[in-house]
């Protein structure tokens, strides 16, 4: 996957300045409180949204205190506060990659304006439902610094589909219902895991090079800037080293 394996965004999110990583914070917080008055309640034992936003929180280093704050306040929200809705769209940039996006918005029409104008302005287009959705399947990923044979085999003793070594460490790639069964096994044998979270993962990817790349960066941060967007995914094969430029 190139300069869009989930390593490589992770070191992007880590590269993020002050007020990227501030609006970063936002958006989870946002996303822990519409989990928790979704009707699951504020233990994520019991509530496996609420389980899947805290530990995406967990992995942009979203301080504990804000994450516990967030789900004593959607708790105690007053009748009427703003009800936020899970909407996802469909769009193609530049060298006919498919991008996915997943928002979380109390407003769809102000959403989708925004999103078409980022796609209007930087070369892009807003495809319809169902245009790139087919092009992306919903996996479980770990990310692992650790090699070493005995984590991959308990890796795959309970469930993980595929396994993928690079320079940076392990990608473990699971089905949705298996994801937390993976992280539990590795956490209780004592493995440090960088990053465990659902995340939509392209089936089909297009290889992008040259002024193509820089384009394609801009549409991506330009949506990540957007208080909707919660992720952005696309299918690009892009060289590693023009990523980390950005």
């Amino acid at each position: 996957m190139a300069g869009h394996s989930k390593w490589s965004q992770i070191k992007r999110k880590k590269g993020a300045n002050d007020k990227k990583r501030s609006a970063m914070y936002s958006k989870h917080i946002r996303a822990i409180g519409a989990a928790v008055r979704s009707g699951g309640g504020g233990d994520p034992a019991g509530n496996l949204s609420l389980k899947n936003a805290i530990a995406a929180a967990k992995t942009d280093t979203v301080p504990i205190d804000n994450i516990e704050n967030a789900v004593k306040r959607a708790l105690g929200a007053e009748a009427g506060a703003a009800e936020f809705k899970e909407v996802t769209y469909e769009g193609y940039g530049p060298g006919g990659t498919a991008i996915f996006i997943e928002a979380l918005t109390d407003n769809v029409n102000r959403t989708v304006a925004d999103i078409r104008a980022v796609f209007n302005k930087r070369g892009g287009s807003l495809g319809t439902s169902g245009s790139v959705a087919w092009q992306f399947e919903k996996k479980g990923v770990l990310l692992l610094r650790d090699t070493a044979e005995a984590v991959q085999e308990i890796a795959i003793e309970n469930g993980a589909e595929d396994i993928q070594e690079s320079d940076d460490g392990l990608e473990i790639s699971t089905g949705p219902a298996d994801l937390y069964a993976v992280q539990d096994a590795l956490n209780s044998a004592g493995y440090e895991i960088e990053n465990a979270a659902l995340t939509m993962i392209p089936t089909n990817m297009v290889a992008v090079d040259g002024d193509d790349v820089r384009k394609l960066l801009v549409i991506i941060d330009a949506l990540e800037e957007l208080d909707d967007v919660q992720n952005v995914y696309s299918n690009a094969d892009m060289p590693e080293q023009e990523d980390e430029e950005e």
